[in-house]
């Protein structure tokens, strides 16, 4: 259901009614690129007179990196679940409580406590989803739920197959492939998968964050892939389909934090109330074709959202995911080891 910017809807009116006066000054965003509504900025804006900047990153580690070196500037972040440990154990956040704001009760129970912020003391959802494959079944019609379709590529797909740079979601996709755990020690199994990876490469086009058009033009006809980035290929493109590999898939939540060094910190903390805000949760996911762990959100989605393909798991295959994590330290370095020699 789309909304007009210049539109509060009862929820946001009641929230500035309790604020008893609009907030001023700043809030400044750092969030993964294409995957913040242009309206959610207007209508938080609006709402409580706060001019808002936006900074885009491609990467979890590309993030962490600027935010360690310091003079950012910068408020609130995107933190993908598995790496609220490496920001927590650098004190990179704030504790800001998200469990004591106004609209923390609209988490939906199953996202209301995370592994690395069970509390929810630190961050507030932003949308999830999983990691599998993305095939244009209008080229090749075999089975898509397979991680075959990076690892042992079907003739149809040669030399047209991508990987999104996420080391860790593909590593542990192809340990899982293999019949070994993800983040084991085990040298074997990870020289196995190293190998398996490398015979593979030469069937691949890329390791990249491959432009949408790239698939919608079908330069590219295959990929491991995000569900929602799945779901808005598919809807330029009818051809593509997402599959869920049935040896593994990784699935996920994105979350919103308050950073330990921000400014605006008054800001940062409406905004953080703001997005657990029904009406806004929708906003979100409608732009991203994600869900968003926001109850009563539902009501606000697209209708082609809400039935779309991606966000339902086949009954079958539900017990084949993997959520999402960072390794040991020493796991850790094994698998950049291996990344490192995949993408030279």
């Amino acid at each position: 259901m789309k909304q007009n910017a210049c539109f509060l809807g009862t929820a946001a009116v009641a929230a500035l009614m309790a604020q008893g006066a609009l907030a001023e000054g700043q809030l400044n965003i750092y969030n993964f690129g294409l995957y913040t509504p242009p309206e959610l900025l207007e209508r938080f804006s609006e709402a409580y007179d706060v001019e808002v900047s936006l900074t885009e990153f491609a990467a979890n580690e590309e993030a962490i990196a600027r935010i360690q070196a310091g003079g950012h500037g910068l408020d609130v972040v995107l933190v993908s679940g598995y790496f609220i440990p490496a920001y927590l154990d650098q004190g990179l956040l704030m504790e800001s409580r998200p469990n004591e704001m106004e609209n923390f009760g609209n988490i939906a129970p199953e996202w209301a406590s995370i592994t690395g912020d069970p509390e929810r003391a630190y961050t507030v959802p932003w949308v999830w989803g999983t990691t599998g494959v993305m095939v244009n079944i209008g080229l090749y019609d075999g089975d898509i739920n397979t991680a075959a379709i990076f690892l042992d590529p079907p003739e149809a797909l040669r030399g047209t197959i991508n990987l999104v740079p996420s080391m860790n979601d593909v590593i542990d996709m192809t340990l899982r492939y293999i019949g070994a755990e993800p983040c084991t020690s085990d040298r074997e199994a990870l020289s196995a998968a190293r190998d398996l990876l490398t015979s593979a490469r030469e069937h691949w086009a890329s390791i990249d964050y491959a432009s949408f058009e790239k698939f919608v033009n079908e330069d590219l006809n295959a990929s491991v892939f995000w569900s929602g980035a799945a779901g808005r290929i598919r809807e330029a493109n009818p051809d593509f389909a997402y599959g869920w590999p049935e040896t593994g898939y990784i699935q996920w939540m994105d979350n919103m934090a308050i950073l330990a060094d921000a400014t605006n910190v008054e800001n940062a903390r409406l905004f953080l109330n703001f997005i657990m805000d029904p009406e806004n949760a929708a906003l979100i996911s409608n732009y991203t074709r994600y869900g968003n762990g926001i109850s009563g959100s539902d009501a606000y989605m697209d209708a082609g959202l809400l039935d779309s393909p991606e966000l339902q798991v086949p009954e079958a295959l539900q017990g084949a995911a993997i959520d999402q994590q960072l390794c040991a330290l020493e796991v850790q370095e094994l698998y950049t080891r291996i990344w490192t020699e995949l993408t030279r």
